[in-house]
């Protein structure tokens, strides 16, 4: 069995698990998010703790068992606490701006680039040059940075672009004469 699998995921308080037909449903103050089961792993609800279990000895399903523990541990946080992601823009004239459902980036293009903000997902604007994606979802909440950072991403001659906070962007030497 995962050795991951083998630890049990708390369920706080305020936080409601439901297993039905092989889909769990978790609903908490930040949102509510569902998951359909792999068929190869067994999950039992017990109160204020879910436990999984691989249904055969095959490496398939006790890989899955683990997989399935860390995504249902990921949606429990998720729904009681969130998730978010932040964002710095380094360049002159580069900024952002929420607007409505839209985030408007500045960043040296000819033309505004507009992005879409998606359902679940809020993001702030703390000042023109940083931006914070928060959401119950932590994949959706990656993905969002990470479209939001692919539109420039950090050039490593001057360090200008969109970059993750905590992100550490390695410099070259410029060409010499």
């Amino acid at each position: 069995m995962s050795r991951i699998a083998k630890y049990p995921v708390s369920i706080p308080k305020g936080v409601d698990a439901k297993l039905a037909a092989g889909v769990l449903s978790v609903k908490g103050p930040k949102g509510q998010l569902q998951y359909n089961l792999h068929p190869l792993v067994k999950m039992s609800l017990d109160g204020d703790s879910a436990t999984f279990e691989a249904m055969d000895e095959s490496t398939i399903s006790n890989a899955m068992s683990g997989t399935t523990r860390a995504l249902v541990s990921n949606m429990v946080t998720g729904v009681s606490k969130g998730f978010e992601k932040k964002l710095t823009i380094v360049g002159v004239g580069y900024r952002a701006a929420v607007q409505g459902k839209n985030l408007n980036l500045s960043l040296g293009f000819s033309h505004p680039v507009v992005y879409a903000i998606p359902e679940g997902i809020t993001i702030e604007t703390p000042s023109q040059t940083e931006i914070v994606v928060r959401g119950a979802d932590k994949q959706k909440v990656g993905q969002v940075a990470s479209e939001i950072r692919r539109y420039r991403e950090p050039e490593p001659y001057k360090g200008k672009g969109v970059r993750y906070s905590d992100e550490h962007v390695v410099r070259k030497e410029a060409k010499k004469k």
